[in-house]
């Protein structure tokens, strides 16, 4: 019986890594961070026809920096609060007739 348990506590806890690495945070957080980086970039030095298009406002640079800090928040967020496992139902210590 303990090698049962052995396994299920082995599989609890492959769940629990599992969960922590395809957190959705992750993934949204990641790629808000590189398109944040590549749109601010982009932003930096804007040409005269560009800024023309947005009546004079740097919006590559402002959307970018907006995009990475929405990434970063989610990555901060996910590091604070981790994705943990659902909690099991107890066991049913009774006897079976």
């Amino acid at each position: 019986m303990s090698d049962l348990h052995k396994e299920v506590s082995d599989l609890e806890q492959k769940s629990a890594t599992a969960a922590r690495l395809f957190d959705i945070r992750r993934i949204i957080g990641g790629l808000f961070v590189v398109y944040g980086i590549i749109v601010t970039i982009a932003g930096i030095s804007p040409s005269d026809a560009d800024l023309k298009k947005a009546q004079g406002v740097h919006i590559n640079l402002w959307t970018g920096l907006a995009m990475l800090a929405l990434g970063l928040f989610f990555l901060v967020w996910m590091k604070l609060r981790p994705a943990q496992a659902p909690a099991h139902a107890p066991e049913d210590t009774t006897p079976e007739k």
